[in-house]
């Protein structure tokens, strides 16, 4: 038994619990992005997780208009966020999560408090490192 597990952690599924690690990675780093979490989080927080283009934009400081561009297409790709266009003139879009997006909601929370509460025991931990 004991081989077993020396073995396993070699193995990316048995790491990751997941038959296809490679998704995981790939999921994982687009929705860990710089600017996903951001997104996410203002959009649940912006009238009921529905909000305009210049809404998101300025609700998220530092990031511009192709990087929100580029966010957005990427959650709406994955299912995370809904695009709705309204033919008026000009046109308005309105972005909003999906369930499976709200689905992420706690969990981000969860990150967002554990992030919280050890700010500084990492920010301690980072001087420490860079003064060697």
């Amino acid at each position: 038994m004991e081989n077993a597990n020396k073995n396993n952690h070699f193995n990316p599924a048995f790491v990751c619990g997941y038959k296809d690690p490679d998704a995981v990675r790939e999921l994982l780093t687009r929705v860990g992005d710089r600017w996903s979490i951001l997104l996410i989080l203002t959009l649940f927080k912006l009238h009921e997780s529905r909000a305009r283009f210049s809404e998101l934009e300025n609700s998220i400081p530092g990031i511009s208009q192709r990087m929100l561009t580029l966010t957005l297409r990427n959650l709406e790709r994955d299912g995370l966020i809904e695009r709705e266009l309204f033919p008026e003139v000009p046109p308005r879009v309105e972005y909003e999560l999906t369930n499976l997006g709200k689905s992420l909601i706690r969990p981000l929370e969860g990150l967002i408090d554990w992030v919280t509460i050890n700010w500084e025991e990492v920010n301690k931990a980072q001087v420490q490192y860079d003064s060697k």
